[in-house]
């Protein structure tokens, strides 16, 4: 259709041109007539900027597998397209958003390479600021997305240290005592040797000396009876004390401990005075004592071993250390993974698993996703201020994967609730934050997963709902920078 350049003159766009521009302007692009339906699509080669001259259009984005319309104008002279061209090969050169025609509506279309050429002939000094404007807005973001990251790795490294270190020191402990104990029973072997034990005798203290093990092993076991309360425990301890020292052995205060761990109360002892002759009872039931404190000792340090273990396995399954980039992963192992690297920073708080066992596999970017539930976790954690309840949830919802991430903290004041995913905003204190963690969050999810991220906040319960497709994302999809 004909271009005229009175019409072009009114819009806002162009109504400080002189002629000369104008006449450009109508040589170098034209006037199209479109009937509803999609002007450009999001993601295509951004080879047009256009303006609408009459009529009605709406812009949505792309969220997971959905169109979200995020506005809708008639006004003259709004635009669209490749408003990015004067960046060149700096920036992807693609359609930012979807515009759809809603009524039969008129455009003003100029080639993408035309209106670069404009822009930098016409606004040499805009340009040059909006490229200065770009390039140091991405190169900040790049600068400070990478500071998160270390940051992040700071907290996590120190936090895998101290839980480190508490079993380590443990173990170091344990180790020092058992070579006192074992030295003590080597000792006590000499004495049996030398001593009146006969081998009837022999043969009912180890007898007597398996049972105890087994016992203790029976009190640590799966489905053992509920251990007992404090109170329980001083009564069941001063009842053996008595015992002991009601048979004449000296320090029985000290040695009762050992025999309550194990579940052994003043009948057992019964057996034990019964089988040996009064002389030697004493000396039996340190032999005894002996051997549980070794055992005990053993069981500690394969306690904090299995703990370190486990600290490691955790640090590798977060890491995704040695794995493809995306993988067929359990959540529940990325979630699990991610909380054992936060357990100090949830010091007071109290985490509820409320997992859906049974959920398929998804196709995700472990990697990733584990800063995600980072961001999430640690977000809500300073919220609670070390006391509170957080409530980790997976479900599935039709063919999505959806896990929610629930603290009691005070809230997100509703004023700021939908700024929260926008790169720089944060709500912490200045110095606490770079505003940066669930603007990558979101990307993660939405960008690279095809999903989606969203969150609902009241005083007491703020929830951060990510929702996961199971069905794999396809070859080519774009990568999330940071």
């Amino acid at each position: 259709m004909p271009c005229d350049i009175e019409e072009l003159r009114t819009l806002f766009l162009f109504e400080q041109l002189d002629d000369d521009q104008l006449r450009w302007l109508c040589r170098h692009g034209h006037v199209e007539h479109r009937e509803p339906g999609p002007l450009y699509v999001e993601g295509e080669p951004a080879d047009w900027f256009w303006v609408l001259l009459d009529g009605t259009v709406a812009l949505s984005r792309r969220v997971g597998t959905d169109d979200v319309e995020v506005s809708r104008t008639s006004q003259r002279g709004v635009y669209g397209g490749a408003t990015s061209a004067y960046l060149g090969d700096r920036t992807p050169q693609r359609y930012p958003h979807t515009m759809r025609v809603l009524a039969p509506s008129r455009f003003y279309a100029l080639p993408a390479t035309d209106f670069a050429e404009l822009m930098t002939a016409w606004f040499p000094m805009a340009v040059h600021l909006l490229e200065g404007l770009f390039v140091g807005q991405r190169a900040t973001q790049q600068a400070v997305g990478q500071r998160e990251r270390l940051l992040a790795l700071g907290a996590l490294s120190a936090g895998l240290t101290h839980e480190l270190n508490n079993p380590a020191a443990a173990a170091n402990r344990a180790t020092a005592a058992l070579r006192e104990r074992v030295a003590g029973m080597r000792h006590k072997l000499a004495m049996i040797a030398d001593g009146p034990y006969d081998a009837t005798t022999l043969g009912t203290l180890v007898d007597l000396q398996e049972q105890a093990v087994e016992s203790l092993a029976k009190s640590r076991a799966p489905g053992a009876p509920t251990p007992p309360t404090a109170l329980e425990r001083t009564d069941a301890e001063d009842a053996v004390a008595d015992w002991l020292d009601g048979h004449g052995i000296v320090g029985g205060w000290d040695l009762a401990p050992t025999f309550v761990t194990a579940r052994l109360d003043p009948p057992w002892l019964d057996r034990v005075a019964d089988a040996v002759a009064p002389g030697i009872l004493e000396g039996a039931v340190r032999w005894l004592s002996y051997a549980l404190e070794t055992e005990q000792l053993m069981n500690d340090v394969e306690d904090a071993t299995s703990r370190i273990s486990s600290l490691v396995g955790a640090a590798k399954q977060y890491s995704q250390i040695g794995r493809a980039p995306d993988q067929t992963l359990d959540v529940h192992e990325l979630l699990d993974s991610t909380l054992t690297m936060l357990e100090r920073r949830l010091d007071g708080v109290e985490v509820v698993r409320a997992y859906d066992r049974t959920l398929p596999p998804v196709h995700v970017y472990g990697a990733e996703l584990n800063q995600v539930w980072t961001n999430l976790v640690d977000n809500a954690a300073q919220a609670m201020e070390g006391h509170g309840t957080l409530t980790v949830t997976t479900r599935r919802v039709d063919d999505w994967l959806e896990v929610e991430v629930a603290d009691t903290g005070p809230g997100i004041p509703s004023d700021v609730l939908d700024r929260v995913f926008e790169p720089f905003f944060t709500t912490k204190p200045v110095g606490s934050g770079t505003g940066l963690g669930l603007d990558i969050a979101w990307r993660i999810v939405v960008t690279k997963h095809h999903g989606d991220l969203s969150v609902r906040s009241t005083p007491g319960d703020t929830r951060f709902l990510v929702r996961l497709p199971y069905a794999p994302a396809a070859a080519g999809d774009p990568e999330v920078t940071a």
